[in-house]
Formats: structure tokens, C-alpha cells, sequence
């Protein structure tokens, strides 16, 4: 059984003092505990602390019991979509568009005569789900109005190629199946799918990471706004092919899930047949600790948020398995618990909030016995009531500031009109008060949605998909789908995978990330430049530098990992241009040293001639014999310096450089320097 440790959970990176979030109203001191003394008594004295990331270590994660695992998706590089033959990859770049459609959801009976929980959320939502669509890239699959076409075998041979690295066992024949998406990113209700290859892994810090399966699956809608009741759509990356890498739970801190995300996407990206840029690959984590229970946070744009992410996640479960043992210590019964909600005057939000005065209608609810636990922290800038503002928002639709409360203690009174409020549902001490507010016709759901969610309480953490935040928290996003979510789809015939098809795609394979590892590390490549080569997919153009121009694999290394990272920043890298400047410089034997100047000026005007790039980098053609007398009249002028040769040198190598760069090597430059200041 979990151990219970008196005190607070303390945020702090310097002070350790509680750190809540203002919800609409001041809520008192967010963070402590209110717990009776007597019933303290009955549990373990201690204390638990959220431990700032950088302060962690991996026994802080083996404590916690944390394990992580991946959905890595990846967008695929082809001509057409995946079950149409529409082009793929044309989007729209403003808010322009020629028609739009509007749809609702309504639940339906599975064959089981159940309904999906995540279909009763989104139905309670009342959304208006509007569709955006741009004339060139509509199309009437899209909408579900034509059948699916053949799947495009050109993106099935680049997942076999991906699965085929993951070292995952190719299935024999490929089942299309659908799987329900119930928020209305896809307009059909559904994803078409299919599993490639399964029992993979990956090598990661001295270990092997399962790789459960990859998928192939068509691409969902690109979400504009969620804003009230509507929730809007574009449907330009809509089925568009992509691959879904799913990992086993097995990265048990949140360093070795960012290393597993960065191993994935370098494999990908070393097939040269994956999409790139924003949206082109987006990563959801799953995060449980002993004793709670799966979250998947979507939405993780970054592989550098993972960390921040995963960890926060981990000590959010730890602080509501610290409520729930709370409240089976002071609620027998729970079954047994339940609200007391009173429709109250939305004019007296004024006194409470002014941000509210617009308000249709507000209610007031007393939570038995939740004194001290809504204002227990979970989060950086977080506490427990931040769980029902966040549902408030997702399934009652109504945006925040949309909750206040005030938690009752034998120790302080309330004030008012806190006090009227309270008294109108009977509350008393060790209750806490919710005032929530917003229009007419949300509040009977924002009340129910306040209700189901501390009953929740009562079991820890409940199962749900969270929203990643930049700050590295997150919000509730909606509950996870049921595990029935996925059938066969009647209107796509089995493909069978042969052996040609495998031979095919294994031939096309690059080798293994940890050989190409391997390999850059025996050029001694600088570790800083290793992520970007990886990233941008540069280590078969610093093959071809190294091999086919004959360009020092250190000079090489930088040239790409530094001097082109820092010219083409976040645009995507033009090999072919990076090439064609290595070509001009050996074909008019210059030296290599002037790439550092031509191959970011190459870059920067993709139409420049090779003439046109050495006038603006003034470069000037100087025989070796007109450089080494200037060399002899530099040390001459510079004679009477001689106390500091360093100084000497740099002055001197800095007038040299302009004259020398393409044509003679700086390195024999420098040398001529040293031997002339000896």
C-alpha cells in the first residue's frame, strides 16, 4: 500500500514556497494540506516534495515507479495521399478558404450495446465541428462521400522500409482497419489503418527498447481554434500518409524518453522519405507511476519538451494518489459522497470577480469534505481545483476564468458574500466552496462535470489524454478512448506482403542510426554538430564531402553541423546547392577553407553563379609567392610588438586572411606566421 507523507507538496526551484494559480479568484494558500491532527496520526510522518527536473535523478524516478512510453507520428514523403490520389503536402498558409462544412456528434450503440465513453464526452460538448476546405486540396473522400482508393503503395514501401529498421517482424498480409477519432479531427468519425511490422527495438544507452508496432494510417485534420462551442478544422493535411511508431513502456526516466524520441526520428529521417518542418512529425507520451494509471499527453511539438513534460506528469499522479489516500481517510464511504449545487444570482459575481460581470449564470456547489485538497499543488502553478477549471473548459465549454472557491477551516471564517454562499448549500468546516459561472445553458453540464470529476478523486488518477503546454505542464484534453475503438474496415481488402515486397524495401534501407554513430564518432565529429546532421538527414552528403571531394572529415563535420546550421537556420538545407559549391571550388582549384564563406552565400541566393557569390565574398585571386612577401612584410611592421606574440599573430593572421582564403590553405598560413614569430 502507498505510503502517506504529512505536509505539503512544495514547489519552488529556489524557495520551496507553495505556488498555486489564480483561477479566477484569490483561493487562499494553494498547496497546503488543511489535514486534522488527529487523523495525521494515523499515517507515516515525512514529507513529499515536487523535485525541480534539474535537481531529479534517476532514483527520484525509480521511487516514483515512473514509466514512459512513445507514439511517434511521422508524416511520409509522396507524390499522392494515402486512400486517394489527391497531392499530398499542399497546404494552406491563411485563413483563406472556399467552403466549409458543419457536423455534431451523435453516439451510437456499439454491437455490445455500449456506448464509448469518449462519444458521451464529446456529445455532452454540444460542439459545432466546421471544416475549412480550400478548393485545391478538396476532395469527396475526405468527407466520406467517395470509398477508399488502393492504398498508395509507394508510402507503403517507405513504412515497410522504417518498420524493416526498427528490426520489427513484417506482417504477411496488411488488415486496413478503422479506428474511431471522436473529437472530429477526421470527419468520417475514424482513421483507416494498418500494422506493418511488430515486436521491434531500439539500442538506447546500453539497453534495448521494444518497439511494439508501426502503423500506417492516414493524417487528420489540422485543428485552427477550439474556442466555446466550436471547433474548427482545416482539412489540408488531411490523408496524408504517415507512419506511427509505438514504443513499449520501458523508458523509466523522462531523459531516456527524449533519447528514444530523438533515436526515432534520426531513423526516420536517414530513410530520406519523411516530410520535415512543423506538423510533419509530432510525438504523444504516455506516463504512469506505481499506483496510478496511463496518461497520454498529446500534442508534444517538441522532443525537447518531453522531459519537462514526462517529469511534471509523474509528480501530477503522485499528488492525486496523495488525495485519494486523503480522502479514504476522511470519506468511508464514497459511494455515499456526493454535491449540494444552488442556482445563485450571477450580480453578485462582482463582488467575487469582475472578470465575470458579463456572466449569464453562476451556481454554487459544496464539496464535502474537500477542505485542503483543492488548493493541493500538482503542478508548477497548479493545484487540484486547475483539474475542474480544466474540464469546465473542454466538456461545459465554457472559457476561463470560469471557477472560484473557498475551502472552510474551524481555523478562519469566510468573509462575504463567500460566507452567503456557503450557507446556501449547508457547507461546514472541512468543505470547501465552488462558485463556477458562464452561459445559461452550460451550467447544469459544469456542475455535472464538477461532480464527476472529485468522484474521480476518490480512485487517483483517472485515465485521459492531457494537452502539452510549452511550460512543460499540461491540460485535460479528454478521456481516453475505450479499448474497443478499433474495427475491421469492410470497404478495404487485405494486402498480402510478399517476399519481393521485402526484399525490395530492405534494399533500400540505410544502415542503422548506431552505425552512423559509429562512424561520426570515428571522424571525431564535434557532439554538437551530431544532432543537426542526424536531424537534417546531412551525414550522405558528409559521406559524399568526406569520400568523393576528398574534404577532411573534421572540416566537413563543421561545415555542415556549424557554418550551414547557422546560415540556413530553420529552412530546409538545399544539398544539391551545398554540393554543386563543393564541386566549383575543386574544379577551380581553390582551397577548401573559402567554403566557409561561399557555401552560406550559395545558400542564401539559390540563383547567384559561382562568379557572382566570389565577388560578394570579395574574394581576389593571389599567387602563394605575392602572399608569402606580404607575410614577410607583416612580421617586419610588426617587429617592435614582439612582446606579445599572440597579440602579433592574431593581427597579423587578420589582415593575411581576406587574401589568403581560396588560395592557400590558412593552416599553412598560420604555420608561416608562427615560424616567422619564433
Amino acid at each position: 500500500m502507498r505510503e502517506w507523507r504529512r505536509a505539503s507538496i512544495l514547489c519552488g526551484p529556489t524557495n520551496g514556497q507553495p505556488v498555486g494559480r489564480d483561477l479566477g479568484v484569490g483561493m487562499g494558500q494553494p498547496n497546503m494540506m488543511n489535514i486534522d491532527p488527529e487523523s495525521n496520526r494515523r499515517r507515516t510522518q515525512g514529507e513529499v516534495r515536487y523535485v525541480p527536473r534539474r535537481q531529479a535523478t534517476p532514483s527520484t524516478y525509480q521511487d516514483l515507479g515512473f514509466r514512459c512510453g512513445l507514439e511517434i507520428h511521422q508524416q511520409l514523403k509522396t507524390a499522392k495521399k494515402l486512400f486517394c490520389r489527391c497531392p499530398a503536402g499542399i497546404y494552406q498558409h491563411s485563413d483563406a478558404f472556399d467552403a466549409q462544412l458543419v457536423r455534431h456528434m451523435r453516439p451510437t450503440l456499439s454491437e455490445l450495446g455500449e456506448y464509448d465513453g469518449t462519444a458521451l464526452m464529446e456529445f455532452r460538448t454540444r460542439k459545432n465541428i466546421i471544416y475549412r476546405i480550400k478548393g485545391q486540396t478538396a476532395c469527396t473522400y475526405d468527407i466520406d462521400d467517395t470509398p477508399p482508393f488502393p492504398i498508395n503503395r509507394q508510402a507503403l514501401a517507405s513504412a515497410m522500409e522504417i518498420a524493416l529498421l526498427l528490426k520489427t517482424s513484417l506482417v504477411g498480409e496488411l488488415h486496413i482497419t478503422r479506428k474511431q477519432y471522436l473529437d472530429g479531427s477526421i470527419p468520417t468519425g475514424f482513421q483507416r489503418t494498418a500494422i506493418v511490422g511488430i515486436e521491434g527495438e531500439i539500442p538506447l544507452a546500453g539497453k534495448a527498447v521494444g518497439i511494439r508496432q508501426l502503423s500506417i494510417e492516414e493524417d487528420s485534420c489540422r485543428e485552427v481554434s477550439d474556442i466555446g462551442h466550436e471547433r474548427i478544422y482545416s482539412t489540408d493535411r488531411l490523408g496524408m500518409p504517415l507512419v506511427e511508431t509505438v514504443t513499449e513502456p520501458e523508458l523509466l526516466t523522462p531523459t531516456e524518453a527524449a533519447e528514444a524520441a530523438n533515436h526515432l526520428r534520426y531513423l526516420a529521417r536517414s530513410t530520406g522519405k519523411v516530410n520535415v518542418g512543423i506538423g510533419a512529425a509530432r510525438q504523444d507520451v504516455n506516463v504512469s507511476i506505481e499506483g496510478g494509471t496511463r496518461v497520454e499527453i498529446k500534442g508534444v511539438q517538441h522532443i525537447r519538451w518531453i522531459p519537462e513534460l514526462t517529469h511534471n506528469e509523474a509528480f501530477r499522479q503522485q499528488a492525486l494518489l496523495l488525495i485519494r489516500d486523503e480522502l479514504a481517510c476522511r470519506i468511508t464511504s464514497p459511494d455515499g459522497w456526493a454535491i449540494t449545487g444552488a442556482r445563485v444570482d450571477p450580480a453578485a459575481l462582482r463582488e467575487i470577480d469582475h472578470k465575470a460581470d458579463d456572466a449569464e449564470a453562476a451556481a454554487v456547489i459544496r464539496l464535502p469534505q474537500f477542505a485542503g485538497l483543492l488548493s493541493f499543488f500538482t503542478n508548477p502553478g497548479r493545484c487540484f481545483a486547475d483539474e475542474l477549471s480544466d474540464r469546465l473548459k473542454v466538456i461545459a465549454c465554457i472559457d476561463k476564468p470560469n471557477l472560484a472557491y473557498r475551502e472552510l477551516s474551524e481555523r478562519a471564517s469566510l468573509q462575504e458574500p463567500w460566507n452567503a454562499l456557503a450557507k446556501k448549500v449547508d457547507a461546514h468546516s472541512g468543505d470547501a466552496v465552488v462558485l463556477i459561472w458562464g452561459p445559461e445553458d452550460d451550467i447544469q453540464t459544469a456542475m455535472e462535470t464538477v461532480e464527476e470529476r472529485c468522484q474521480l478523486a476518490f480512485a487517483g488518477v483517472p485515465n485521459e489524454t492531457r494537452k502539452a503546454l510549452r511550460d512543460g505542464t499540461t491540460l485535460f484534453e479528454r478521456v481516453l478512448p475505450g479499448p474497443d475503438r478499433m474495427y475491421p474496415d469492410t470497404d478495404s481488402a487485405p494486402i498480402p506482403i510478399d517476399e519481393t515486397m521485402i526484399e525490395q524495401a530492405r534494399a533500400a534501407c540505410p544502415e542503422a542510426i548506431s552505425d552512423t554513430l559509429e562512424r561520426l564518432h570515428a571522424w571525431n565529429v564535434p557532439e554538437d554538430a551530431k544532432p543537426y546532421l542526424l536531424r537534417r538527414n546531412l551525414v550522405p552528403l558528409l559521406d559524399a564531402l568526406i569520400k568523393l571531394h576528398n574534404l577532411p572529415a573534421g572540416f566537413a563535420a563543421t561545415l555542415l553541423g556549424h557554418t550551414v546550421r547557422h546560415a540556413a537556420a530553420d529552412a530546409q538545407v538545399n544539398t544539391e546547392r551545398i554540393s554543386w559549391a563543393v564541386e566549383e571550388v575543386t574544379r577551380r582549384h581553390l582551397t577548401y577553407d573559402i567554403l566557409r564563406s561561399v557555401v552560406p552565400a550559395a545558400l542564401a541566393d539559390e540563383d547567384a553563379t559561382f562568379d557572382d557569390i566570389l565577388r560578394r565574398i570579395e574574394y581576389t585571386s593571389i599567387e602563394p609567392a605575392e602572399i608569402d612577401r606580404r607575410i614577410m612584410a607583416l612580421l617586419s611592421e610588426e617587429a617592435a610588438n614582439a612582446s606579445d606574440p599572440r597579440a602579433t599573430r592574431d593581427r597579423i593572421m587578420g589582415a593575411l586572411r581576406p587574401l589568403a582564403l581560396g588560395n592557400i590553405p590558412l593552416s599553412d598560413v598560420a604555420k608561416r606566421v608562427e615560424e616567422g614569430l619564433r
